[in-house]
């Protein structure tokens, strides 16, 4: 497996210790979130106004309604907080960028499609955990990372193999699911606050067994996007990957 790297630009500059261990990873995100001084506004990004389109790889989750519940009673706990909440249909993980509109064209689309079914994985299950969030957004960590980490290396081969270069290398990924956008600089102390009284809540657990390719758009404070692809994962062992 591809090791993750530090990298100041990313959040959690440093990558957790172990990518196997769920209670770990949303410890690491809590430490590094608790620890900012300043938020900043997500929606200031060069490149990315509202009506900005590009194809993405994701994770989406429109049949998880245990997760629908959770993200929603964090959002309306959260909600003096004057947060854009992300819409429960919304929902997502971000995995890899692959282009704009105007840089990648349907043929590459559809050999990239291709491409990502033969490099797939097996699918596995993901552990929702406590809330937490970065400088721009409050978000959910998830664990563990490992399967995450090797289905995005597997996406950024297939990318490679049609010459369809990522933006950011699997070493800086770092996954997680937003549940709302920060929209202006702000001191990070009353969000933190916020955040902290809401880590109590139950963790819920979501099967992993495709993986969206899309056409991603800002539509105001938010994101909205068309599914192109949804490409199956290899079949979920219940009984769990072997030690190795």
């Amino acid at each position: 497996m591809p090791l993750l790297s530090a990298d100041p630009a990313a959040f959690p500059a440093e990558p957790p210790e172990n990518l196997d261990d769920p209670t770990g990873i949303a410890e690491h995100d809590w430490a590094a979130f608790s620890e900012l001084e300043e938020m900043t506004d997500h929606w200031s990004r060069p490149g990315w106004s509202d009506g900005a389109r590009a194809y993405y790889w994701m994770l989406t989750f429109p049949d998880s309604p245990e997760l629908t519940d959770l993200a929603v009673t964090c959002q309306e706990e959260l909600t003096a907080l004057g947060l854009n909440p992300v819409p429960v249909d919304g929902l997502h993980i971000t995995l890899a960028r692959i282009g704009t509109r105007d840089a990648v064209t349907p043929r590459q689309l559809e050999a990239l499609a291709r491409a990502a079914a033969r490099e797939l994985p097996g699918a596995f299950t993901l552990r929702i955990v406590p809330l937490a969030g970065s400088r721009g957004a409050v978000r959910l960590s998830v664990g563990p990372w490992a399967p995450l980490v090797h289905l995005h290396a597997a996406l950024l081969h297939a990318g490679r193999s049609e010459d369809l270069l990522p933006r950011n290398p699997t070493a800086l990924f770092r996954p997680h699911l937003s549940i709302a956008y920060n929209n202006r600089r702000r001191p990070a102390a009353p969000v933190t606050a916020a955040v902290a009284h809401l880590r109590s809540l139950a963790a819920v657990s979501v099967e992993v067994a495709d993986v969206q390719l899309v056409e991603l758009r800002r539509d105001g404070a938010t994101y909205r996007w068309d599914v192109l692809e949804s490409l199956p994962l290899a079949a979920l062992d219940l009984a769990g990957p072997a030690v190795e």
